[in-house]
């Protein structure tokens, strides 16, 4: 299996403060692969999906961080989202002004470098939002402005389903959702499975989502660190018993 993303002694720090919240953290993923990221409340992992996409709320202060063979540790988020990286974030941003559908449209456009048929785009548009269970009509909203948070959760899943990127880290994206919510969103990551292939980068709380899913490996971080890792039977591990044996290591 190819080397997708290699992170190397990451050290992060939110912007403006001198508190370092990766502190060291080390981290390789396949193409192709399923990884899970587990830890406690405020262990880095939310920090860890912000920093491999290059947010601007956090500045990296040490380390390596390579994409495709790429050293992207620098990099803007707008050239590592063309690269084929993609980030669902833990509370999605309402964006004013931006309907669903040319946000979309626009990012698809920005990624390949072509223009798209409009009804092309549509069309394809229409069969996935069908395939999770979305009123059509928040296509032509403004992107999350009065989504409830599960509609919000699904716009994500959209956007994976349409952008296709090579690696997918998804922040939370079963957090506060109901069980039939919880269902469509785990439908639609076996769909981007199925139809893209891509890897899979899980923050999660919650095993419900991983039920379909073959986890290839599993990393717990405490304290800014990967202090352990292993396969699926880690997640049962942890539901089991906590993360108290990490945190003491």
């Amino acid at each position: 299996m190819a080397q997708l993303l290699k992170v190397e002694d990451l050290k992060v720090k939110a912007e403006g403060k001198e508190e370092e919240i990766l502190k060291g953290l080390n981290l390789e993923v396949g193409e192709g692969e399923v990884h899970v990221i587990l830890g406690p409340n405020g262990a880095g992992k939310s920090t860890l999906g912000s920093s491999l996409i290059g947010s601007p709320e956090y500045e990296k202060i040490g380390g390596k961080v390579y994409f495709k063979g790429e050293d992207i540790t620098e990099e803007s988020a707008d050239k590592i989202a063309k690269m084929g990286m993609f980030l669902s974030f833990q509370n999605p941003i309402e964006v004013p002004g931006i309907t669903l559908s040319n946000f979309i449209k626009t990012s698809l456009e920005i990624k390949t470098g072509e223009r798209i048929r409009l009804w092309d785009f549509k069309k394809k548009l229409s069969e996935t939002m069908k395939l999770l269970s979305m009123d059509e009509g928040y296509a032509d909203r403004d992107l999350n402005v009065g989504f409830s948070g599960g509609e919000k959760k699904k716009a994500e899943i959209l956007q994976l389903l349409m952008l296709k990127p090579d690696l997918a880290i998804l922040d939370e994206t079963d957090s506060g959702l109901d069980v039939d919510a919880v269902h469509i969103v785990s439908k639609g990551i076996e769909e981007y499975r199925k139809s893209v292939g891509g890897a899979l980068m899980i923050i999660t709380h919650s095993t419900k989502i991983l039920e379909s899913l073959n986890v290839d490996k599993t990393h717990i971080i405490v304290d800014g660190r990967v202090v352990s890792e292993g396969g699926p039977e880690l997640v049962s591990e942890v539901n089991e018993n906590g993360f108290e044996k990490y945190e003491n290591m």
